[in-house]
């Protein structure tokens, strides 16, 4: 019984393993220019929440007066 838990969870673990070095070769095959268009099209969500939270902290303020 020990020993099938213990066998579970290492094939648990390499499958993570597998996962994670499926997803780090994948990286490595991105284009440059596909990832600076990512980190532009993030930085544009980014200060779109940003502002969208200063939106509602500012409305919250407003219904608490």
């Amino acid at each position: 019984m020990v020993d099938q838990r213990i066998e579970r969870a290492v094939q648990r673990i390499e499958s993570a393993l597998a996962r994670i070095a499926a997803v780090a070769d994948a990286e490595r095959a991105t284009p440059p220019a596909a990832s600076a268009d990512l980190a532009e099209r993030h930085e544009r969500l980014s200060q779109a929440a940003a502002g969208a939270l200063k939106e509602i902290d500012a409305l919250i303020a407003r219904l608490e007066r």
